[in-house]
């Protein structure tokens, strides 16, 4: 975590400069602290007893990719963003492991690079695609190189052994937060629970709020809570719906924020200070959440206006969802497989997956020419340089310079510290107990990405010599600082359609959805819950809008003049979704709209048609 002066120096610097010195912030996650090390060091020390090192090196490998895919959420939704990556690592490793023996140097070249572009197009579908994309990459980089003893196909049930391993923790191991306290809780659901808290904690954070400069911030704070929550909540199931108690009468508690965030948007939009006592209640009922109780009394807000009757009125429905507990609806739009279609097959889709197959195919080729070329010595590990690839390659990571910068400086860091290991810790008891708290810290370096990396090349560079390799920590530096210019040159090449086409269709789907939401508040249709649905849809695409926006801007000159203006038009799009949800709690309460919110309704339009006019003509608003 940086200081305050830090940070004000970050700011000072370039865009580009300054996303690399930032970091992310937060509490420690000691639940994923334990479970990572719990992961990889008893899998190494389970195969070492069995006389399979090899195995147990990409069990742990497997163990340690699931790891950074452990993120803050419900055990249910854990199961997609573990298990589905994992699956396509493993076919992945299945694919190299097939193809590399008996394919030519070339031949092997042509397949990787195929598969990079399969895997770049599918990843524009979302986070878990995206995660599953990297791994079926890396999956089969090791599975074409890495020297294994025994049949080759035993390293894909050793991969998911290991991926499931680390699944399997986090399916059963209780946090903290469900072992302090009362003991009626039940721990399958703490994920849940303090997503749906999150919720109403963000509630009440933005009424605080309410006709200050921190509104905005807040407004997006919020959104960020109910994306969570509705993940949370929405993850896969044996049965279509709730299937206990306890979890229906959570699904009714998200359903119930969501009229109370739309109240409080409402407000944040009319910038006029509300009385103190009206956070009150939606603090009350994150409390009542985190602790399963019920929701007790709740002050009632004043109700001088439309969006402080509406409040009042969304607290009351609150509290009877607390004490029932039936609702069922999460307001999730479901994608189809068109839409899924369309992002693959897309400008998004495609620019990301030339690019991912050509930093693939060209980091294979280099390494085979490498390998081949015997400047590895009595090394074999060719697969580092393509597997590195894949990670600087991805746009959610951050900037493309960023991304370089952040993994060369933390391999090198890394390599260095890990000779300095290698040479005082015992073998290969010593190993295995760095690989153990390596895992460890693998979900507290996730803040920052040259953390991450120092942490994982220690760890995979103990992996390694665990195997029976020697120490390549010279190896190491020197095919990540070709990654990182691979990817660089590859990052800037020209490419057919127009560039921050990502950034674009992010945008274009942002405008979609606003549109959508619009159209049916000012049809002043009845159905609540359809227009809960669009309004989460909007938020939700305006969110990764702004961060696409956010991430481009970072880049160098020569990049992010290509996505210029695109802040301007989530700016605009933002303030028309906050307009229309004002619009939506006063015709609920006044059956028509005000002169101010037609005027507003109206400016926000020409504005987005002058940007379309101004800054990108090839843009549908």
């Amino acid at each position: 975590m940086f200081s305050a002066t830090a940070r004000r120096a970050s700011h000072a610097l370039p865009p580009w400069l300054g996303h690399a010195l930032s970091a992310q912030r937060g509490p420690v996650p000691w639940s994923a602290v334990v479970r990572g090390a719990l992961a990889g060091g008893p899998l190494l020390v389970a195969a070492l007893a069995a006389g399979r090192a090899s195995l147990g090196v990409v069990a742990a490998i497997a163990a340690m990719l699931a790891g950074i895919n452990d993120r803050p959420g419900s055990r249910r939704t854990s199961v997609r963003r573990i298990g589905v990556p994992a699956l396509a690592g493993a076919a992945g490793l299945l694919v190299g492991t097939y193809a590399g023996p008996h394919l030519g140097a070339v031949a092997l070249t042509l397949v990787l690079t195929g598969l990079g572009l399969v895997a770049g197009g599918v990843s524009a579908v979302g986070p878990v695609a995206s995660a599953a994309g990297t791994q079926v990459l890396v999956g089969a980089a090791l599975g074409a190189g890495m020297p294994l003893a025994g049949p080759g196909w035993q390293s894909v049930p050793a991969f998911l052994a290991g991926a499931g391993w680390l699944l399997l923790l986090r399916l059963v191991l209780p946090t903290p937060a469900s072992l302090a306290g009362d003991v009626r809780l039940d721990f399958r659901f703490d994920g849940e629970r303090a997503a749906v808290a999150g919720v109403y904690e963000a509630v009440a954070a933005l009424l605080d709020a309410v006709g200050t400069g921190d509104a905005v911030a807040r407004r997006a704070a919020l959104t960020a809570a109910l994306d969570h929550a509705q993940d949370a909540l929405a993850g896969p199931r044996l049965r279509r719906r709730a299937s206990t108690a306890a979890e229906r009468r959570l699904h009714a508690q998200y359903a119930a924020a969501l009229p109370l965030g739309e109240a409080a948007t409402a407000l944040a939009w009319a910038e006029r200070a509300v009385p103190a006592r009206a956070a009150e209640g939606p603090r009350r009922l994150a409390a009542a959440v985190r602790g399963n109780r019920p929701a007790g009394p709740l002050p009632a807000p004043s109700r001088t206006d439309p969006a402080l009757r509406a409040l009042d009125d969304a607290l009351l429905h609150a509290a009877e969802a607390f004490d029932r507990g039936s609702g069922t609806d999460l307001h999730v739009r479901r994608r189809s497989p068109r839409s899924v279609a369309r992002a693959v097959l897309g400008a998004g889709g495609r620019e990301y997956g030339l690019r991912a197959g050509l930093c693939f195919g060209t980091g294979a080729a280099v390494a085979q020419a490498l390998h081949h070329g015997h400047w590895y010595g009595a090394h074999q590990h060719w697969y580092w340089l393509p597997a590195t690839a894949v990670f600087l390659v991805k746009p959610d990571l951050g900037p493309l310079v960023s991304r370089v910068l952040c993994r060369a400086a933390g391999t090198v860091v890394g390599a260095l510290l890990f000779a300095g290991f290698a040479a005082v810790l015992p073998r290969p008891e010593g190993l295995v107990v760095l690989v153990a708290v390596c895992g460890a810290l693998v979900p507290v370096a996730a803040r920052h990405f040259a953390a991450q990396t120092t942490v994982v090349t220690v760890l995979v560079l103990a992996l390694v010599m665990v195997g029976g390799e020697p120490a390549a920590s010279a190896g190491r530096i020197g095919e990540t600082l070709l990654a990182c210019a691979i990817v660089l040159v590859v990052g800037h090449l020209p490419l057919p359609g127009q560039r921050a086409a990502g950034v674009r269709a992010g945008v274009e789907a942002a405008d979609a959805a606003a549109r959508a939401y619009l159209a049916h508040v000012l049809s002043e249709s009845a159905d609540r819950a359809t227009r809960w649905t669009l309004r989460r849809e909007a938020y939700r695409r305006l969110s990764e809008a702004r961060a696409a926006v956010a991430r481009a801007a970072a880049e160098l000159p020569a990049l992010a003049r290509h996505s210029t203006g695109f802040d301007e038009v989530t700016a605009v799009l933002e303030r028309l979704v906050d307009t229309t949800t004002a619009c939506a709690v006063h015709l609920d309460d006044a059956g028509r709209l005000t002169p101010r919110h037609t005027e507003r309704l109206a400016a926000l339009r020409d504005e987005l048609a002058e940007l379309r006019g101004r800054r990108v003509p090839e843009y549908g608003i």
